[in-house]
């Protein structure tokens, strides 16, 4: 969760860690604050409840000068998001500030250690006992304090540090969650990811496990926990700002579902080798590892899992192995049978999903085979893992997923048929064929979008409604459940997702005279059975709308309102049928009112459990 920037340079360190924390407020907005290092040695800080505007409305009235600032936007864990428990936060003498993301699980033993050492706290989080132990820590090497602070700390964490004596220093940490450094001239800045200061430099470089950060103007230094440099390679961010703004859209969503095409294309693009066989971006692992698996384990949370589901029918068909999809979050809490010959793909857009790395930690250690699939270059996710598959959707900004899910839904059909070639389930021939068909979908996602002005107007309908079900057979189940969870995320609309053959086990009690049913009917082997569904409910008075393939006219004497689609192949189809909820459900919330981009109790990467 939370939003860390520091900047060290010449500049207005007030505002170029206030445009950072504008790019970085998806991953928090319960509240905001900064600290900035006055040229005579005072430390100025300032935070607000709520959005990152609260605070803002302040510092235009009273702004805070010089060229070391620090800044937070949060996504509260341990105290509510109050202004006294806002970020940063400081040591007893308003020396030392501390910003913040992650969680310290010792930290109630550590407080009752400082409060016996005569220290005040003055907030409910975790964050305050590392701006004391700094102060405790402290004498004159502010670097050698904060390795110190972290062999103290368990749990997660990424702190930015700033005291009062060091007018040209910056300390950073990290400790399971990320943090990267962004390298300028005669200036220099850390972010929780590259959107903190791509306005600034695109040229970065990762801090690894355990590592800690001396960000001076004029260098930088990374370390260990023992004080011994570490060399590290800097990368280069192949997108500007312009890819992180709103570029005359209303909301973020809004300019990211109509990008799906792109992040569709480039994530299937260049992936042919000059023999005509499919390739991955990085593999560790080699086509003997890959014919010994007799398993395939399929870990991810949220929209990420609905990705995964519909991998498992495709790499199922292809490639003839059992393929099992996990919730991330409870994966490794059942002691689950993997090892060497079991491939577990981790599905994460951001490669920092805590549940998923822990759960991708455990079937390292029973030995498995992890494949990360993942929009992030150099994240945690890929890094610990044998193999990656990067989706290269770009910067996804607004908190529920559409072109980062799109990508990954393109990337497990790209881990199916790589798994088919290597095992031989599938001859070249059929790959590059089934890759055709794959790489025909940006045109199709193209046509749908320009079919949604009538998925618009229906959402001023459906805006007072208290719920929707979504119904959907084979690969539209899974797509089913993406369109509920977008509806909940939203417009916080009472939404669940079934298997339209599982109706009348139970969830047509939920059928009153009225309510909007969205099933997903397009052009499928099951479809005859999808229309005896859509009878059954619109028989107890529902609503039916309906997404069908054009030219099938099978659903549309029981359809209240259709949606066309293209038609594809039918394993295809969540490729087109994610597209009409998603921007009906962008389209309800805008109907009632509501932030798109910034759903209440949300953010954009979870990276505590």
């Amino acid at each position: 969760m939370c939003g860390i920037v520091g900047y060290v340079g010449a500049g207005a360190g007030m505002d170029v860690v206030l445009e950072g924390l504008r790019r970085l407020e998806y991953r928090g907005y319960d509240s905001a604050g900064v600290a900035v290092l006055s040229d005579d040695g005072v430390l100025q800080v300032e935070r607000r409840a709520g959005k990152l505007a609260n605070l803002e409305k302040v510092l235009g009235d009273r702004p805070l000068a010089g060229s070391l600032a620090i800044g937070h936007t949060r996504w509260a864990t341990h105290g509510p998001p109050t202004d006294r428990n806002a970020h940063p936060q400081v040591d007893c003498g308003n020396r030392v500030a501390v910003v913040h993301n992650g969680t310290i699980e010792n930290f109630e033993a550590l407080v009752a250690g400082l409060e016996a050492r005569g220290h005040e706290r003055r907030s409910d989080t975790d964050t305050e006992v590392v701006a004391h132990l700094v102060e405790e820590r402290y004498d004159g090497d502010l670097a050698a304090a904060v390795r110190g602070v972290c062999r103290d700390l368990e749990g997660s964490f990424v702190l930015v540090v700033a005291h009062a004596d060091e007018p040209d220093l910056v300390i950073g940490a990290r400790r399971n969650l990320p943090l990267v450094i962004g390298l300028g001239e005669g200036e220099n800045f850390l972010g929780s990811d590259v959107t903190a200061f791509i306005g600034h430099t695109r040229e970065a470089r990762i801090v690894d496990q355990d590592q800690v950060v001396e960000l001076r103007r004029g260098g930088v230094t990374v370390t260990d926990l023992d004080g011994t440099v570490v060399d590290g390679e800097s990368f280069h961010v192949d997108w500007d700002t312009a890819a992180a703004e709103k570029g005359g859209y209303e909301f973020f969503m809004l300019k990211e579902i109509q990008e799906q095409p792109d992040a569709v294309r480039d994530t299937i693009g260049g992936r042919l080798t000059a023999e005509g066989l499919l390739h991955l971006d990085e593999l560790a692992m080699s086509d003997e590892d890959i014919r010994g698996i007799e398993q395939v384990v399929i870990i991810a949370c949220g929209s990420s899992y609905h990705s995964g589901l519909v991998g498992r029918y495709a790499i199922e068909r292809w490639c003839r192995l059992p393929v099992h999809v996990e919730m991330a979050s409870e994966f490794r809490y059942r002691d689950p049978v993997v090892g060497r010959n079991t491939l577990v793909v981790a599905i994460s857009q951001s490669g920092e999903t805590a549940d998923t790395l822990e759960a991708l930690r455990h079937a390292r250690a029973q030995k498995a085979w992890v494949l990360a699939v993942t929009n992030t270059v150099g994240s945690t996710v890929s890094r610990e893992s044998d193999a990656a598959l990067y989706t290269r959707s770009g910067p996804e900004v607004a908190v529920a997923s559409t072109k980062a899910v799109i990508a990954q839904l393109a990337a497990m059909y790209l881990v199916g048929l790589y798994l088919a070639q290597v095992r031989g389930t599938r001859d070249p021939d059929e790959v590059r064929a089934h890759l055709r068909d794959l790489q025909s979908i940006p045109d199709l996602v193209t046509e749908v979008l320009s079919r949604m002005e009538p998925v618009r107007a229906l959402a001023g309908e459906l805006a007072d409604a208290p719920r929707v079900l979504f119904l959907g057979r084979h690969v539209g189940y899974p797509m089913a459940l993406e369109g509920a969870l977008k509806l909940k995320e939203l417009a916080y609309i009472s939404a669940e997702g079934f298997p339209a053959g599982e109706i009348k086990h139970g969830p047509i009690a939920l059928i009153e005279e009225g309510t909007p049913v969205v099933v997903l009917a397009a052009r499928h082997a099951l479809s005859a059975k999808l229309v005896n569904n859509v009878q059954e409910v619109r028989a107890r008075g529902a609503r039916t709308i309906v997404i069908a393939t054009d030219g099938d006219e099978s659903v549309t004497p029981y359809a209240d309102n259709i949606i066309r689609i293209p038609d594809t192949k039918s394993l295809l189809t969540p490729l087109l049928t994610i597209v009409p909820m998603q921007v009906l459900s962008a389209a309800v919330a805008m109907a009632k009112g509501l932030d798109v981009d910034q759903p209440r109790n949300l953010a954009k990467s979870v990276t505590v459990e």
